[in-house]
């Protein structure tokens, strides 16, 4: 399977990779198990991996709001026993669904996402719209993995997501000098652009704040491999080499990733209507299930 990513031509340097698996093994409370027993209930042994990431990731609390996961299965006929759940998961992945749990007199909430692993790469890999690498760039925690040549696997696919996700927003800042920070900063601004509900002017900047120390050091572990467009100068900045057309063209991707991604959300709310049931429950409103689905 790395074999075949391989071929892609993109080189993940270990010291990334081993940050990635530093970052996303941490401890965590055990109550978030209890999710990841029940996906193990309801996909069986389709279920490759778990990953946890959003607000209750940061609150470490699962009873803080809704937990947001993704259930990476090994393929969709195993996964569902419905036809018409595995056609619209392969027709514009992932399906998401809500489920609710009691522990004692607390009601735990999930927002799950489905996808294949085959998916997962391609979308990491290849998909011109951030949905999927800008998320993975951004903190989890794989709380479940089936085994430990799996969790290898994740580890390496997230930090492709990283190299995906700083290349992309680095290439917009032309020939400049610029901190991690700065680096980070901007590039979530721009995945958030991209999303039909995008965040406040300032959440790119309080996210890269609360885990800048992370950040640093997935940058310096990136630079190596894009070592023709970052380059490493002292006291912590980078020097950014971006020629005037390639930052042309960066921000016309960008500009073009925010009219797909109003499409692609639209159309995922439109899927959510035969998946994400008792989504009233949920929220009062459409702005509740939109924020997952872009």
């Amino acid at each position: 399977m790395k074999k075949r990513l391989q071929s892609l031509g993109v080189t993940i340097p270990s010291s990334l990779i081993n940050e990635v698996a530093s970052q996303s093994s941490r401890i965590i409370p055990s109550d978030f198990s209890l999710f990841v027993e029940e996906l193990k209930n309801r996909f069986g042994a389709s279920l490759e991996a778990v990953i946890l990431y959003g607000s209750c990731l940061r609150s470490r609390n699962p009873a803080d709001g809704v937990v947001d996961l993704y259930a990476v299965v090994d393929d969709y006929r195993h996964a569902y026993s419905s036809a018409g759940l595995r056609r619209l998961n392969a027709w514009l992945p992932p399906n998401v669904f809500y489920m609710e749990m009691k522990r004692e007199d607390v009601t735990l909430r999930t927002k799950y996402a489905v996808i294949s692993m085959a998916d997962f790469e391609t979308g990491i890999f290849n998909w011109f719209h951030s949905y999927l690498w800008a998320r993975f760039a951004q903190p989890v925690r794989i709380i479940f993995a089936r085994d430990e040549s799996q969790r290898d696997h994740m580890h390496y696919l997230l930090a492709a997501a990283v190299i995906r996700f700083l290349g992309e927003g680095i290439a917009t800042l032309g020939f400049c000098e610029a901190d991690a920070e700065t680096i980070w900063t901007k590039s979530l601004s721009l995945a958030y652009a991209a999303e039909l509900r995008p965040e406040k002017e300032n959440r790119a900047r309080q996210l890269t704040h609360l885990n800048l120390g992370d950040f640093t050091r997935l940058t310096a572990c990136v630079a190596p491999s894009i070592s023709g467009m970052l380059e490493l100068l002292p006291h912590g900045y980078y020097r950014c080499r971006v020629s005037p057309s390639e930052q042309r063209r960066a921000l016309r991707r960008w500009r073009l990733r925010r009219w797909q991604g109003r499409a692609l959300s639209v159309l995922r709310l439109s899927k959510a209507v035969f998946t994400f049931k008792n989504c009233l429950d949920y929220g009062a409103n459409t702005k509740s299930v939109v924020q997952h689905f872009s």
